[in-house]
């Protein structure tokens, strides 16, 4: 069975988020062996300069490196990244195990994003969209999509 990782920065705060996210990772059980890693976000000081940004974009990325495995298959979540439909999504993952990569680690990052390197080690970057989300909902969206992924390559009608 594939292993799908989640790394993000932040907590779940809102109990409706945590709601949502608990549903698809029920959801998801069936279709893989799902990892949740939740990042603690660094603490910045209002208005910050470019420098103390700097300095918590590397810090997250320092504790995002440490949970990242050899050997997986990292797709980082920016907004620079590449928007794909879901079908696209669908035939990434289903690739992805197909020729070897047995697991997959998407990367959500902080407020201030995700740290060069980061980006760098992934295979594939994805953005959701041009639009921003709060970084709870970017999660349970994409929890969702890939529920969809899976429920594609699956042949099930969910995806209409």
């Amino acid at each position: 069975m594939i292993k799908v990782t989640v790394i993000a920065v932040g907590k779940l705060k809102e109990k409706y988020f945590r709601d949502g996210c608990a549903e698809y990772e029920k959801r998801l059980s069936s279709f893989c062996k799902l990892n949740i890693i939740e990042i603690d976000e660094t603490k910045c000081p209002s208005n910050p300069s470019q420098a103390e940004i700097n300095k918590v974009i590397e810090g997250e990325g320092d504790k995002i490196l440490s949970k990242i495995q050899k050997g997986t298959y990292v797709i980082a979540m920016c907004i620079e990244g590449n928007e794909i439909s879901s079908n696209k999504l669908a035939d990434m993952i289903e690739n992805v195990s197909a020729y070897g990569d047995s697991h997959i680690v998407f990367v959500i990052g902080g407020s201030y994003g995700l740290s060069d390197r980061v980006k760098n080690i992934s295979k594939f970057k994805l953005s959701m969209s041009p639009l921003t989300f709060p970084h709870m909902m970017a999660r349970m969206m994409l929890l969702e999509q890939i529920y969809r992924a899976f429920m594609i390559n699956s042949g099930s009608e969910y995806h209409k």
